[in-house]
């Protein structure tokens, strides 16, 4: 495992990958959306707890049924993105840790007598699996675009109405129209983010 990238592997990842908000007229294989998720799938999390919880709107009438939530700025990109991917994240995924950390059997209950540990332990994780998520997405040749413009509340109403799910974040998935994105903008330096110890 001392491989690494070339430069090939690393643009198609960070360097020369974008957020878009246009797309072609092309659709997204729905064998393809499940090789996404078994890459995703792979990423560490606390105690294996794998909290994310993944909607892919495929159809117009799924996508309809979330843009009365979204911000008016990020309506058309939404609508005509061929996949929407909403990611949330399960309060009660340690009723999964008897499966997914079984050398523990106790975990769970760490997580089931702590409702704000498990809260807190759901959302950091199930960020990070949405991050996996894009990572696996371009790695498999889709373009992403990362919306967090919408009423988180009425997202939950439409498709986590129970309130064991809860929204993180919205992914457009597809192939981008490089013609409608913008120059990319500038990033911070390292010595202005780290700090060596």
């Amino acid at each position: 495992m001392n491989a690494r990238l070339d430069d090939a592997g690393l643009d198609l990842l960070f360097r020369a990958a974008r957020s878009h908000n246009g797309w072609l007229l092309k659709t997204v294989d729905d064998e393809l959306l499940v090789q996404v998720y078994d890459l995703m799938k792979l990423c560490p999390t606390s105690v294996n707890g794998s909290p994310a919880r993944v909607l892919f709107l495929r159809t117009a009438e799924a996508r309809e049924r979330l843009l009365p939530a979204i911000n008016p700025g990020n309506v058309d990109k939404v609508r005509d993105a061929p996949v929407v991917a909403v990611i949330g994240y399960d309060l009660q995924f340690h009723a999964h840790l008897p499966q997914l950390f079984p050398h523990n059997p106790t975990a769970a209950t760490l997580f089931a007598n702590n409702a704000v540990l498990a809260e807190a332990t759901a959302f950091r994780n199930g960020s990070l699996q949405g991050a996996y998520l894009m990572l696996a997405a371009r790695a498999l040749g889709l373009d992403c675009g990362p919306v967090s413009g919408f009423d988180a509340a009425a997202v939950n109403r439409e498709f986590f109405p129970d309130g064991r799910v809860r929204v993180n974040f919205i992914c457009n998935l597809g192939h981008g129209d490089h013609a409608k994105i913008f120059p990319r903008s500038p990033r911070l330096r390292f010595d202005q983010v780290c700090t060596l110890l």
